[in-house]
């Protein structure tokens, strides 16, 4: 009997191979570009059937890559030639406990089960935007548990890490461990923000908050000549400090009919009343098409997903900046007009607004992620079709050259700022320094973490931490 067919043997779940009729959909993902052809699917059913994988993946010298939602284009939840462990297809249950306000939800989860199961009880957890990525990965839109997690109620909540409670994850020698502030306390410190360098997290547990059962939410859209007055509002809006109820996307993109504008994607944790009479001075500046209405609390998550659905090629990269910038708006604007101008990239550029006195709140050090400060994100997104090396290399270029255009225009962060979030990237496997501007002052804390669960890095498809 060969390692595989006993590994098959005593696995509850399923395992798939490339000569099984299922083969094909058990390595897709959201982005084309982000496939890769595994040697071994193992849909698992259990934290047994995880460390039964990682065993037979060790013994069989296989990478080892952990998919949840498959909703990110770095290709890290594929294993070329390896195995993925795939938690999507059993483990994706949500148990909602209301009296302790906790969501106990499995790895393979997508946010869609966590917002339906807990409005129903009048709660909420702070959760990414578009409703049909895994809870536990990561992805550009509004970024997932382990690697921070920024959502619509970060600004009243926090981040998603921020309301992490517990996992059971297991580790590289195939321990199925509890951590939390009080049991293996450092591996719980050290997956906040260190993602899934650790080992694989089969079950979170998340603070809950009380929600009210509507909100106001919506697009807007500007014309390319407002590009001058949008910015200096919102620059204004930032500056006086919005409030925690309150937060909005500001997208430059092409739309549908091929013409460039500014999107606005706001956010009122209210009445309809109450949120348009919050963002009149937005509205004072004359939207073209204004798609905002009061909602269901869990369409709010629906809104990006027609636009972000999956079956293209696509490549992320992240920039920050302190303050709103004219210049860079407007200079942003002109590249995005640029090349896209042939249609062979759709490229979007999108920036997160909202007050981050919460996110700060929490010191660099209480856990791993420590992309805290002044400043918050910008996402920069190609997408494209028919795959070739040469868009592959023209796409990183052109989100580089987005980037660029921030850092060359941003003072430089200090040391205990955000210095770019890490969940934004398509390149996880980047430079030490990189990973020193990504960690900090955690880096030397996280390697000796690291050699402690995973001497031998076999958890190491983003940002890889070097054991000590």
């Amino acid at each position: 009997m060969d390692d595989l067919t006993s590994f098959k043997s005593s696995f509850k779940g399923d395992i798939v191979t490339p000569s099984d009729p299922d083969y094909k959909a058990a390595i897709n993902r959201w982005a084309i570009n982000a496939v890769q052809p595994a040697k071994v699917v193992a849909f698992v059913k259990d934290a047994e059937d995880v460390a039964l994988a990682i065993k037979y993946a060790k013994e069989a010298n296989l990478p080892i890559a952990i998919k949840g939602g498959g909703h990110n284009a770095s290709g890290s939840s594929s294993s070329a030639d390896g195995l993925v462990i795939d938690l999507s297809r059993h483990l994706n249950g949500v148990d909602i406990n209301p009296s302790k306000k906790l969501a106990i939800v499995q790895g393979g989860a997508i946010w869609a089960t966590v917002d339906k199961a807990a409005i129903e009880h009048g709660l909420a957890a702070v959760a990414g935007t578009v409703n049909d990525t895994g809870v536990g990965g990561r992805t550009f839109a509004f970024r997932l548990t382990l690697g921070g997690g920024y959502g619509w109620l970060s600004a009243a909540h926090g981040l998603v890490i921020d309301n992490l409670v517990q996992v059971t994850i297991v580790t590289a020698d195939g321990s199925i461990l509890t951590a939390n502030e009080s049991e293996n306390a450092d591996l719980f410190w050290a997956i906040r923000g260190g993602g899934s360098n650790f080992g694989v997290c089969t079950e979170f547990v998340y603070k809950l908050h009380e929600q009210r059962r509507t909100v106001y939410a919506g697009m807007i859209i500007f014309p390319p000549p407002a590009i001058g007055e949008v910015i200096k509002a919102v620059r204004t809006w930032h500056e006086n400090g919005p409030t925690d109820k309150e937060a909005f996307m500001m997208a430059v993109m092409r739309g549908p009919d091929g013409n460039p504008g500014i999107c606005v994607l706001m956010f009122y944790n209210g009445s309809e009343a109450e949120g348009r009479e919050n963002f009149k001075w937005l509205f004072d500046l004359k939207p073209v098409v204004d798609m905002t209405k009061e909602m269901p609390y869990e369409v709010l998550n629906t809104l990006l997903n027609e636009g972000n659905a999956g079956g293209k090629n696509a490549y992320t990269a992240a920039a920050s900046w302190r303050t709103p910038s004219p210049d860079i708006f407007k200079a942003h604007f002109e590249k995005m007009v640029e090349v896209s101008a042939d249609k062979t990239f759709q490229v979007l550029v999108i920036y997160e607004l909202f007050n981050v006195a919460k996110v700060n709140s929490v010191p660099n050090d209480a856990m791993a992620f420590r992309s805290r400060g002044p400043q918050t994100n910008i996402i920069i997104i190609s997408y494209w079709e028919n795959n070739t090396p040469e868009k592959l290399a023209r796409a990183r270029s052109i989100a580089h050259d987005f980037v660029s255009i921030v850092t060359s225009s941003e003072i430089a962060p200090l040391e205990n700022e955000n210095s770019g979030y890490g969940n934004n990237e398509c390149d996880p496997v980047l430079s030490e320094e990189k990973r020193l501007r990504l960690f900090g002052n955690n880096y030397p804390r996280l390697q000796q973490i690291k050699k402690k669960y995973d001497p031998n890095s076999v958890f190491n498809k983003w940002f890889p931490i070097v054991p000590a």
